[in-house]
Parts: structure tokens; sequence; C-alpha cells
């Protein structure tokens, strides 16, 4: 997994208070509470622009924030990322900190298309915890804002998938490095990418339960289950790699 050096002339370097993302999204107690448990301060860190990187906006993207989180526990609730999601309208890139590790995370985040003033987010996925002092590569090569989140999210989908999937293996870097247009859109990768979690969960239901059960019978028509589990699994991944490669 990759860290970025964010160009310097994006840097913004704003701390946001919790009681702002509080007012932009309506808080109840509960997520409240969450904040307070699991967040010691939001910094809205850099401004990915068409003025900061050099890139022209697009339809979907005009910017890209990236905000930094100092966590206080290694786990952070999901909640806390739609939060900020949805008191800022824009694509966001996370950096996730705690204990001298950093690690990345995003959700697609696109306009709906029914009321372009809304923004459809869909589910996080999450880079390797990494060292805080890792070293950073250079922004990945893009046309435009919105090949550059496309780029910024592609690794993320594909090693998420990877973690999932026990030998699936990471895309190699080639196959992000591209400057045309993916025969595959990302829409596409991040749908194949949750049908694999889907089954990937599906396959350890039917294990525990093939542990948990006694009688000779009911084990064999559950090996069964857990064979055709499996093997529909590997119809996703065998998809989802075919599509990568493509791509290289």
């Amino acid at each position: 997994m990759t860290l970025y050096d964010w160009p310097r002339a994006s840097a913004f370097g704003r701390v946001i208070p919790k009681n702002k993302i509080y007012d932009h999204t309506g808080a109840n107690t509960a997520l409240k509470d969450i904040f307070v448990r699991e967040v010691d301060q939001i910094t809205w860190s850099h401004k990915l622009a068409p003025e900061t990187v050099n890139l022209a906006a697009t339809k979907q993207v005009a910017e890209i924030q990236v905000f930094r989180i100092a966590a206080r526990t290694a786990t952070l609730e999901r909640d806390v990322l739609r939060a900020i999601d949805k008191a800022i309208p824009f694509p966001l890139i996370f950096e996730v900190v705690h204990a001298c590790r950093v690690r990345l995370a995003a959700a697609y985040k696109r306009p709906s298309e029914a009321d372009s003033a809304r923004w459809v987010v869909g589910d996080y996925f999450e880079g390797d915890w990494l060292p805080e002092d890792a070293p950073r590569a250079p922004l990945p090569v893009a046309l435009n804002m919105g090949a550059l989140y496309e780029r910024l999210l592609e690794p993320l989908v594909a090693g998420q998938t990877a973690r999932l999937v026990p030998g699936m293996g990471e895309a190699p870097p080639a196959a992000f490095a591209y400057a045309t247009d993916s025969p595959v859109s990302l829409e596409v990768r991040i749908a194949q990418a949750e049908a694999i979690k889907l089954q990937a969960r599906e396959v350890e239901r039917i294990k525990a339960r093939l542990g948990r059960e006694k009688q000779f019978n009911k084990r064999v028509a559950i090996n069964a289950e857990l064979r055709a589990a499996k093997q529909e699994l590997e119809r996703l991944t065998a998809g989802n790699r075919g599509a990568r490669m493509m791509d290289v």
C-alpha cells in the first residue's frame, strides 16, 4: 500500500472542531460519544484542486479533500468517516493516524443522479497500517481530477479485496499507472470487490456451521454447500483478476 506525498501547494492544515461536524450532520448522542471516544483531532490537511495539482476539474470531481484523523483507538468506526463525508461536499481521502502508524481510507463518493446537490457515499476501503515516517510516493499520473480520484481509490479497493481472499495478491503497481480510460470502470471494480467480500463472509459462515454440527449426514450436506460457496468465491476472484489484467 502507498502513502502519497501530497503536493506542497495543496497544503491546507486547518484543524476542524468536532462540533462543526456535529452541526453539519445533525449528530445524535451516540455518534458524538463515538467521536469523543475514538477521535483526538481532525485536520483538513490538503486540498487537491485544479490550482494546486494542475489538473482540470470534471463534472463529478471538482476537488479532492484530504482529511487526517488522529485516532485514539486502532479501530475507527466507519460512522466517523461517514459523518465527515456527509459534512464535506467533495470526495475525501482519509489518513487515519494511531500509535505512530498511518493508513489510508476512502469510500467512492459521487453526486446523486437524482439530485446533484446530494452525494452518494459507498462502503469504505482501507489500506494497510504503515509507519508514519514511511516513504511517500508522488501522486499517480492522471489526466484530470476525476481520473486522479480513481487512481487514488483503485489500490485501496484492490488491496482490501486481496486481504479478504488469501493468496489472491494485490494488483501490480503498473495496473494503476495508465493514463488512458480504464476498460473496467471504478464502479465495476467496487461492485466486484463488494461481491467478493459478501461471498467470503458466506464461506466463513458455512465453515462456522460445519464446525458446530456433529451429525454425520448434516455435515455431508454442509460440506457440499461449502464447496459450492468456495467455487463461487473462486469464480468471483478469477473475474476480478481478469479485470485487473486488462489494465496492465
